[in-house]
C-alpha cells in the first residue's frame, strides 16, 4: 500500500459512503429508490467529492435537504483533500503523527518537507472557515431578501462552501444565472473561487506579507517563486479571459447581446473566473459562440494553482511548459522564471502532467463519441475537459448521456481530482531503483 494508493483508495471510500447515503430515500424529495437512482447517486457523489460541480439532476429540486447536506459534506471533504481531512480527524482525537501519515500528507500538499505538518492542517481548516463564514455573511444580504432569513442563510452557506471549494454545485436550476446584474454575487462567487483555487501556500504567504507591511516591519519579505507565479499567472488569465469573453459574445444576443454594458461586463468578469475549476454560470452555456466554448475549455484545462481546491494542469506547469518554449527561442539551455532557475526534475513533472492530461482528455473524448455518436464533438470535448479538470460547467448534455457515458465522466472527474500522476503511481506503484545510465544520441524533434 504506497502512499499514492492510500490516497486514491481514500477518495474512492468516500465517494462510496456519498453514494450510500444519497441513494437513501431520505436524501430524494420524493422518497423513492430505483437503480436509475443509484447512477444519480454515484455521478452526484463522484462530482461532489471531486469538487466538479456536474449534475444528471437538478440538485435544488431533486435532492432532500438531508441529500443537499449529504452533498455539502462531500464538497467540504473533496475541497480539503482525503489525507487533509483524515489528519485533522486524528488531531481532533489527539493522535500522533506516524512517519507514514507524514509521508502521505507531504504527498497531498505537494510540500518539499515535513516540519510544522499539524499547524499546516490547521491553518487550512482556519483559513476555510475564515473565508466560507465571510463568503456566507455576504452572500446572505443577496439571497435573503428574496428567500428570507432561514431560506437565505441556507442558500448563502451552500453557495460560499461550493464556490471556496471550486465545485460549482447550485440549488438554483439555473445556477447563477438570475443574478447575473447582482453587484455583490459577482464579487463575492468570483472572489472565494480565485482565492480557493490560488493554493493555500500563496494565501498564508500574502498574509504573512500584509503583516509585515502592516506593522512596518524593517525587513523586506521575499516572496516565493510559487507565488509569484501563481499570482501573476492567474491575474493574467482573468484580465484575458474578461476581455476574450466580451468580444467574442459582445454580439451574440442568447448570451451578452441582449443586456447593458455593465450587465456584459460582470457576466464577461465571472465567466472569465468560473472555468477556473468553479462551475458556476451567470449566461448559458450551451448559447455561447464556438469560440467562446473554445476559449472556456482552454482555460478549463489550465485551471487554478496547485496547493488549493482547483483542479486542471495547474498554472504553474502552464508558466514552466512556457518557459521552456521561452528557453528554446532564445537558444538557452537552462529554464529561468523571475531570476530563478527551473530545475530538470520540475521540467520532466509539468511535461508528464500535461502529456498525460492531454492523453486522458483525448482516450475519454473518444469513448463517449462512440458510445454517444449524435451528440456533437464540441460539446463532447467541453464534457470531457470540464470533468477532468473539476469544473463543472456544461452545455446541457449530462443527463442525456447514456450510461455508459456518464460512467466515463465519472471515472474522469475521479482522475482529474486524485491528479493523473498520482493515479498512475497508484497503478504502477512505487519505481524500482535504477543504476544503468544509457547512452545520449539526437533525433530530429518539431
Amino acid at each position: 500500500m504506497t502512499v499514492s494508493r492510500t490516497i486514491c483508495l481514500g477518495f474512492l471510500a468516500v465517494i462510496a459512503a456519498g453514494t450510500l447515503l444519497l441513494t437513501f430515500p431520505i436524501s430524494v424529495s420524493d422518497g423513492l429508490w430505483g437503480w436509475d437512482h443509484v447512477i444519480v447517486a454515484l455521478f452526484t457523489a463522484t462530482s461532489a467529492v471531486c469538487v466538479t460541480g456536474h449534475i444528471v439532476v437538478d440538485t435544488g429540486t431533486y435532492f432532500s435537504t438531508f441529500g443537499q447536506l449529504v452533498i455539502l459534506a462531500l464538497i467540504q471533504v473533496g475541497g480539503l483533500g482525503y489525507m487533509t481531512a483524515t489528519t485533522f480527524l486524528l488531531l481532533l482525537v489527539g493522535r500522533r503523527f506516524s512517519l507514514r501519515d507524514k509521508v502521505a500528507m507531504q504527498e497531498a500538499l505537494d510540500r518539499t518537507g515535513m516540519q510544522g505538518l499539524a499547524q499546516v492542517i490547521r491553518s487550512i481548516i482556519a483559513t476555510t472557515l475564515i473565508f466560507e463564514i465571510t463568503g456566507a455573511f455576504l452572500l446572505l444580504f443577496v439571497f435573503s431578501p428574496k428567500y428570507g432569513l432561514d431560506r437565505g442563510l441556507w442558500l448563502a452557506i451552500f453557495h460560499s462552501v461550493s464556490a471556496w471549494n471550486n465545485a460549482g454545485f447550485s440549488l438554483f436550476a439555473d445556477s447563477l444565472m438570475s443574478y447575473q446584474s447582482s453587484l455583490l454575487l459577482n464579487l463575492v462567487i468570483p472572489g472565494l473561487i480565485i482565492f480557493g483555487g490560488i493554493g493555500y501556500e500563496v494565501i498564508f504567504e500574502m498574509y504573512l506579507w500584509l503583516r509585515d507591511r502592516l506593522q512596518r516591519r524593517p525587513q523586506q519579505a521575499i516572496l516565493s517563486l510559487n507565488f509569484k507565479v501563481a499570482v501573476s499567472t492567474t491575474l493574467l488569465l482573468l484580465l484575458l479571459g474578461t476581455v476574450a469573453f466580451f468580444l467574442v459574445e459582445l454580439r451574440n444576443p442568447q448570451t451578452l447581446g441582449s443586456v447593458d454594458l455593465s450587465t456584459e461586463l460582470m457576466a464577461a468578469w465571472f465567466q472569465s473566473v468560473t472555468p477556473r475549476t468553479a462551475g458556476f454560470n451567470t449566461i448559458d452555456i450551451g448559447k455561447m459562440t464556438t469560440a467562446g466554448l473554445f476559449i472556456t475549455i482552454a482555460l478549463m484545462f489550465i485551471g487554478g494553482s496547485p496547493g488549493g481546491t482547483a483542479g486542471g494542469i495547474k498554472t504553474t506547469t502552464l508558466r514552466v511548459l512556457t518557459s521552456c518554449t521561452k528557453a528554446i527561442l532564445y537558444e538557452r539551455e537552462e529554464v529561468n522564471l523571475y531570476a530563478r532557475q527551473i530545475p530538470l526534475s520540475l521540467i520532466l513533472k509539468a511535461v508528464a502532467v500535461a502529456v498525460g492530461s492531454f492523453a486522458t482528455v483525448v482516450g475519454m473524448t473518444i469513448l463517449i463519441s462512440l458510445s454517444d455518436p449524435e451528440v456533437n464533438f464540441i460539446q463532447i470535448l467541453f464534457e470531457v475537459v470540464s470533468a477532468f479538470a473539476t469544473v463543472g460547467l456544461s452545455t446541457g448534455i449530462t443527463a442525456g448521456l447514456s450510461t455508459f457515458a456518464k460512467l466515463i465522466l465519472v471515472a474522469t472527474m475521479y482522475i482529474g481530482r486524485v491528479g493523473v500522476l498520482l493515479f498512475m503511481a497508484a497503478i504502477l506503484g512505487d519505481p524500482k531503483p535504477s543504476f544503468v545510465r544509457f547512452p545520449e544520441e539526437n533525433l530530429l524533434v518539431g
